[in-house]
């Protein structure tokens, strides 16, 4: 019996194949348990890995606000050892340009096990995607020298989704909750209420109106951005944040860099100037 009827796969093929990445996915989470365990057990200091393996981390950013490398026992709670799995599903159509830039700030305050792959619903994707989390790390056989692993597989997928713990917590989707969540493991929210309410404002508008609004909506975002940058060097005040990464990248993401007023300008070259935003600009090209 064909394989293919009238040129497409077959509907039992299909099924099969997607038991067989669900079998996959299954025996990635036991193997990362099993080994976690392991760990425990053979290293009676295994508390002291986010200590120890925090000295092997890359230079911190120059930006005074992600200094301190953060305790993810304290972050994400005690676990038995097992690498702590960040794992994205993402539309290689529409690329999440603001993870691809929180993921390279990860890796300068942790030691991160980065990985991409192609789901079966996806046919190709352009070499500049399949390294876009950078090049293979030459530990990457030993997943207990690692904080975090992130892995990101590029997916048919309508909404962007974030998988960390598969028993404690639900998927987490939309590129602007997947960034609230990575972005927390880098810096506090702001613990004024009104400044933290700001941010989340302007991550807000950043993807559903600098994103996919209407022409309309993005030329009054560009005029609120224009009059906020106006009052401070950044978009909430004196210090960088979420905020300025996710309106960068939209803004960046839409063409719209070019046709805006001086102060946007002067704020889109202080965003560059640390140096952050290689990931996706490396996209943009």
């Amino acid at each position: 019996m064909s394989m293919y009827q009238n040129g497409d796969m077959d509907p039992a093929v299909r099924a099969l194949e997607a038991r067989q990445d669900e079998i996959m996915r299954k025996l990635y989470e036991l193997k990362a348990a099993v080994e976690g365990l392991a760990k425990t057990v053979t290293t009676p200091d295994a508390d002291l890995d986010v200590t120890v393996s925090s000295s092997l981390s890359s230079q911190s950013s120059s930006c005074d606000i992600f200094k301190a490398t953060k305790n993810l026992d304290a972050l994400l709670g005690k676990d038995l050892g097992a690498l702590r799995d960040i794992v994205i599903n993402a539309n290689p159509a529409q690329p999440p340009l603001t993870l691809l830039v929180l993921h390279s700030l990860l890796c300068q305050h942790y030691r991160v096990l980065s990985t991409v792959h192609v789901h079966s619903s996806v046919s190709s994707v352009p070499p500049q995607l399949l390294s876009c989390l950078g090049p293979k790390h030459a530990d990457s056989y030993a997943r207990h020298m690692f904080q975090l692993g992130f892995t990101l597989i590029w997916k048919d997928v309508p909404k962007l989704e974030m998988k960390f713990s598969i028993r404690n917590m639900c998927p987490i989707e939309g590129e602007a909750n997947v960034a609230r969540f990575l972005f927390k493991l880098l810096a506090p929210y702001p613990s004024d209420a009104a400044v933290a309410t700001l941010v989340d404002t302007w991550v807000d508008i950043a993807f559903y109106q600098l994103a996919d609004g209407s022409a309309k909506e993005q030329a009054a975002v560009l005029r609120a951005l224009g009059s906020a940058l106006g009052h401070a060097p950044w978009l909430c005040g004196p210090e960088f944040s979420l905020a300025d990464i996710a309106c960068y990248c939209c803004l960046s993401q839409n063409g719209s860099t070019s046709a805006t007023a001086a102060n946007i300008q002067r704020w889109i070259k202080s965003c560059e100037n640390l140096g952050h935003f290689g990931p996706a600009k490396l996209l943009l090209k």
